[in-house]
């Protein structure tokens, strides 16, 4: 996958679980949860679809490694390379 494809991916999910969000003008670099409003299930559900929709499994040490948009594309891209 493409960061492209990644990125597209994660702002599918997050369209689906936010759909009232404005994910054209969300930072980056801005911690998801707290731009979103999303609470710590929710987020845990983002990553479970997501996971499953690229086909990489996200063990639960590496939640913490995922708040923002541009670290999700980071983590994803690396484990697809």
């Amino acid at each position: 996958m493409t960061d492209s494809e990644i990125k597209d991916a994660i702002l599918d999910g997050l369209a689906n679980l936010a759909p009232e969000a404005d994910l054209a003008g969300l930072d980056p670099k801005a911690n998801l949860r707290t731009a979103l409003d999303l609470d710590s299930f929710d987020f845990l559900r983002f990553l479970i679809a997501l996971g499953e929709a690229t086909g990489i499994e996200v063990p639960e040490a590496d939640y913490a490694k995922l708040g923002t948009l541009e670290a999700m594309v980071a983590y994803f891209a690396k484990a697809t390379s």
